[in-house]
């Protein structure tokens, strides 16, 4: 009130803010209002850390000042205020006369009165038996007649114990029983361990030496024998405790098992392959040797009727075989290296195409029927030009006068060396593989419009060979590692083979259309079943070095792979009409023969259209004819 306000001192302004955070006169000068709405201010605190260490220090009153939190002044706390807070830090009370332990007055009882407190009769149901409870009892006793309710079992305190192992099976051979192998028993003590053992066990200074200087595991002895007086003189063994610990480690960490030996026949564990006699026939035996290149041979091809032979060599020449006499027909110098011939499938024209250099030379061989041949010339001739000149990836040239005596009639030259040719199996389109890394690496020809194009627009690798499918309308593009299958007419990727072989050599498709295989230069073959999976079904390792070159045969359930090893490989692949019924692979005949030169063995393989014979070619320059 203001008239006690004029009594007290005049520092002591009351602050008169109110019950409000004082948070919120953090920042000013002033901590609240007096009556008159006068700003009361804050105490002057410009104390900093140091000022306040120094005041810790020096004041001795500093323990029991406290900062008064609503006017922001320094107050001293006096003696008996310090004595409260020590109390009730304790957990005493803050009165030092209150006693909380005075004993209780019961008043209810203590006085014993002559008249009741309350006067009420007692009820009538307190002495006569209770209906209720007389109800309850006889549904119980109803209940219990009637077997519903057992009485309690009497408790059985003696403790139960049974065999672990009574239910096991006696005949089981796993029955533990069975398996118990009873621990090695430890050795019985020798003369060594005597307490006068004959002098011939005693070590010597030397032996004691050794013994001490040897690892604990090397040592024949684990102690040193010694001789006593008589048996009273013996002192307790030392390592007791510890050999007994030993023992029992023994015993429980090294468990003995008998071995259930599994007796499986050794012959269960190899496939059941028919055997080799059983399908026949297939080439065995070298028939012929065709001789005369110098170099190595890289390609073959057959005539559709299996009369004529092309072979292409390093030696610059493509050589015509009659194949049945071995006879060298024609010998046709093309100034380069061969990399691949191809033999036109169809059997109504008589046309070979030889990849040479940067060119593909379109050869009438001229062998056999003569109509066949003229005709073949006459088609050629019957090209008409269209009149507007077209844009193409390479250029189509008539042969000269002097190729022509020669028998080169057209040649195709593309802007890299060519690597590879195959025809489609209509004997119109021909397909070409140059070795570049652009997109310009596969290239289709058509060769009664001479007209080429480019099927890739973008490059997805180093093209290694390619193939048309013999029946669907599919081109194969294989890869170094994958083998990629194209829809022709929908101008699509359909399948994308993962052959799991660092690098692709070659690459040939079965008669049927639906299996290709794949040789690799780290000498496996892969055999695709195009209707199971894009990963092999079979990776076939018969060959020590890389293949050069895979082949199926048209009409008979043969395939081959020639290999740098200098043999070839024939194996009988039976694929099912069902199905259902995986392709069957049996390797049935190595044929050797070829001298591996300048490590290059086997480089070409191929089946004759008709008969189950194989020809190949080798880094010895010849030919050789297996049937």
């Amino acid at each position: 009130s203001p008239h006690s306000s004029s009594l007290r001192p005049l520092q002591d302004i009351r602050n008169t803010v109110g019950n409000i955070p004082m948070e919120w006169y953090q920042d000013f000068p002033h901590i609240g209002y007096n009556l008159d709405g006068k700003k009361i201010y804050k105490p002057i605190r410009n104390k900093d850390e140091l000022d306040m260490f120094l005041e810790k220090m020096e004041n001795p009153e500093y323990w029991r000042t406290v900062q008064d939190k609503m006017t922001g002044a320094d107050i001293k706390l006096t003696d008996e205020q310090v004595e409260l807070v020590h109390r009730l830090q304790r957990g005493q009370f803050g009165d030092v006369h209150f006693n909380p332990y005075e004993p209780a007055v019961d008043f209810f009882t203590h006085e014993v009165m002559i008249h009741p407190v309350t006067n009420r009769p007692a009820d009538k149901r307190s002495f006569i038996p209770s209906l209720i409870e007389k109800e309850k009892v006889s549904k119980l006793v109803h209940a219990i007649k009637m077997g519903w309710i057992k009485p309690r079992k009497p408790k059985d305190d003696t403790p139960t114990y049974y065999d672990l192992w009574a239910h096991e099976d006696p005949n089981s051979i796993l029955g533990r029983h069975k398996m118990h192998v009873p621990a090695p028993k430890m050795k019985l003590p020798g003369h060594e361990e005597s307490y006068n053992p004959p002098p011939e066990y005693l070590l010597s200074e030397e032996e004691k030496l050794a013994w001490e200087q040897q690892e604990p595991a090397e040592r024949k002895l684990n102690f040193v024998p010694q001789q006593y007086r008589c048996l009273r003189a013996v002192p307790a063994y030392p390592r007791f405790i510890h050999e007994r610990f030993e023992r029992c480690l023994d015993l429980y960490l090294c468990p003995r098992q008998r071995k259930m030996r599994v007796n499986v026949d050794p012959e269960d564990l190899i496939p059941k392959l028919p055997k080799p006699q059983d399908l026949q026939p297939f080439p065995t035996t070298q028939a012929l040797i065709y001789r005369g290149h110098s170099s190595l041979v890289r390609c073959l091809s057959v005539s559709p009727s299996g009369q004529w032979l092309v072979s292409g060599s390093d030696d610059g020449t493509v050589r015509f075989w009659e194949v049945c006499t071995a006879r060298c027909m024609k010998t046709l110098p093309v100034g380069g290296v061969v990399k691949s011939v191809a033999w036109n499938p169809n059997p109504t024209v008589c046309l070979v195409a030889v990849g040479v250099e940067q060119s593909v030379l379109l050869v009438n061989p001229c062998l056999g029927d003569k109509l066949l041949y003229g005709a073949t010339d006459q088609l050629l001739e019957s090209y008409v030009a269209p009149e507007e000149e077209r844009v193409q990836p390479v250029q189509w040239v008539t042969a000269t006068a002097e190729q022509h005596g020669k028998g080169v009639r057209l040649l195709v030259q593309h802007s890299k060396a060519v690597k590879q040719v195959t025809w489609h199996g209509k004997g119109d389109y021909f397909a070409s593989v140059v070795s570049d890394n652009s997109n310009m690496q596969v290239l289709i020809h058509q060769t009664s419009k001479r007209w080429s194009q480019n099927p890739f627009r973008k490059s997805k690798g180093l093209v290694q060979c390619v193939l048309f499918h013999p029946i669907r309308p599919y081109f194969f593009v294989a890869t170094q590692r994958y083998v990629r299958v194209y829809n022709l007419l929908k101008q699509e990727l359909t399948k994308k083979l993962m052959t799991n072989c660092k690098w692709v050599s070659s690459m040939a498709i079965h008669p049927g259309g639906d299996n290709i295989i794949c040789g690799s230069y780290d000498s496996k073959l892969a055999w695709f079943d195009l209707d199971l999976s894009t990963r092999p079904y079979q990776l076939l390792r018969h060959h020590k070095k890389a293949l050069r070159s895979v082949a199926f045969h048209k009409r008979y359930p043969l395939f081959a792979s020639a290999s740098d090893d200098g043999t070839v490989i024939v194996c009988h692949g039976m694929v099912y009409n069902d199905l259902l019924q995986n392709p069957l692979l049996v390797p049935v005949k190595v044929l050797k023969g070829h001298t591996p030169t300048l490590d290059l063995g086997v480089l070409a393989v191929l089946f004759h259209p008709t008969q189950p014979w194989v020809f190949s070619s080798g880094a010895d320059g010849t030919v050789r004819l297996y049937t």
